[in-house]
């Protein structure tokens, strides 16, 4: 685990997680709660960066029954809510399809993320060249030209091509 960023402290069985756990994915979301055969199974929270945590009763590392409270204490409610609107589709992917298995992380909708071109960022609907500015969608036509306010955005939050780990070998890294 510790090869692909992730760690666990807590109970195991077979050398898998089993019973109660600790998962640290490589972003620094955390889940916390039952394991089973290496999975998420039972009862457990994620607990987020941002200081949100989803509350779930897991199946095979999938969730069947939860709920996501935001870091200032608001609980999201599946009926009347009007907070988020139809932009807003955080976690879409993951109730439709469930979490990545423990140990693979997900960093974007898909499964494998897109590759970014060198000294980009993916900012959610394209790549962004910060040496120009500019917005190309994953096809490659123009988007936009981000302004002062959406380029801190990017710098500061999307994944960034530098830190995608293309080819890691144990062997080679330990000859050099």
């Amino acid at each position: 685990m510790e090869f692909i960023g992730s760690s666990y402290k807590g109970d195991t069985k077979y050398g898998r997680m089993e019973g109660q756990g600790e998962y640290t994915f490589p972003t620094g979301t955390r889940y916390v709660g039952e394991m089973k055969d290496g999975m998420f199974h039972g009862k457990g929270v994620l607990h987020f960066q941002n200081g949100s945590k989803y509350e779930a009763i897991w199946e095979k590392s999938k969730a069947k029954q939860g709920s996501y409270t935001f870091s200032d204490g608001l609980q999201y409610k599946e009926k009347d809510w009007d907070y988020c609107d139809c932009l807003d589709r955080r976690f879409y992917t993951e109730r439709c399809n469930g979490l990545r298995p423990a140990g693979e992380s997900q960093i974007t909708d898909l499964h494998p993320p897109r590759v970014i071109p060198d000294g980009c960022y993916d900012c959610g609907d394209g790549f962004y060249d910060p040496s120009t500015r500019v917005i190309t969608s994953y096809t490659g036509g123009i988007l936009r030209k981000a302004d002062d306010s959406e380029h801190e955005w990017i710098v500061r939050t999307c994944r960034k091509a530098w830190d995608e780990v293309v080819d890691a070998d144990p062997e080679k890294s330990a000859a050099s």
